[in-house]
Protein backbone atom coordinates (compact mmCIF):
# COMPACT_ATOMS: atom_id res chain seq x y z
CA UNK A 1 0.00 0.00 0.00
CA UNK A 2 1.50 3.29 -1.30
CA UNK A 3 1.54 5.66 1.48
CA UNK A 4 -0.15 8.42 0.32
CA UNK A 5 -2.71 6.13 -0.02
CA UNK A 6 -2.30 5.11 3.80
CA UNK A 7 -2.89 9.02 4.44
CA UNK A 8 -5.65 9.22 2.42
CA UNK A 9 -7.40 6.68 3.88
CA UNK A 10 -6.71 7.32 7.35
CA UNK A 11 -7.84 11.15 6.73
CA UNK A 12 -11.19 9.93 5.40
CA UNK A 13 -11.53 7.43 8.82
CA UNK A 14 -10.75 11.16 10.79
CA UNK A 15 -13.19 13.45 8.77
CA UNK A 16 -15.90 10.72 9.43
CA UNK A 17 -14.90 10.91 13.57
CA UNK A 18 -15.07 14.13 13.36
CA UNK A 19 -18.33 15.09 11.88
CA UNK A 20 -19.91 12.52 13.71
CA UNK A 21 -18.64 13.90 16.77
CA UNK A 22 -20.33 17.62 15.98
CA UNK A 23 -23.23 16.16 14.98
CA UNK A 24 -23.49 14.94 18.13
CA UNK A 25 -22.79 17.94 20.02
CA UNK A 26 -25.54 19.60 17.53
CA UNK A 27 -27.74 17.11 17.49
CA UNK A 28 -27.82 16.75 13.70
CA UNK A 29 -28.60 13.27 12.80
CA UNK A 30 -27.96 14.21 9.26
CA UNK A 31 -24.19 15.19 10.23
CA UNK A 32 -23.98 12.00 12.50
CA UNK A 33 -24.86 9.73 9.47
CA UNK A 34 -22.25 11.88 6.73
CA UNK A 35 -19.57 11.17 9.56
CA UNK A 36 -20.17 7.19 9.87
CA UNK A 37 -20.10 6.95 6.05
CA UNK A 38 -17.18 8.95 5.60
CA UNK A 39 -15.62 6.44 8.19
CA UNK A 40 -17.42 3.57 6.44
CA UNK A 41 -15.76 4.87 2.93
CA UNK A 42 -11.86 5.20 5.18
CA UNK A 43 -12.44 1.72 6.54
CA UNK A 44 -13.31 -0.18 3.55
CA UNK A 45 -10.82 1.68 1.40
CA UNK A 46 -8.16 0.63 3.80
CA UNK A 47 -9.39 -3.51 3.40
CA UNK A 48 -9.05 -2.53 -0.15
CA UNK A 49 -5.58 -1.96 0.13
CA UNK A 50 -4.77 -4.66 2.60
CA UNK A 51 -6.36 -7.64 0.07
CA UNK A 52 -4.03 -5.80 -2.65
CA UNK A 53 -1.00 -5.78 -0.41
CA UNK A 54 -1.58 -9.78 0.39
CA UNK A 55 -1.46 -10.34 -2.80
CA UNK A 56 2.08 -8.63 -4.06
Amino acid sequence: MATGDKIDNKADELKGKAKEAVGKAQDDKDLQAEGKSDQAKGNIKQAGEKVKDAFR
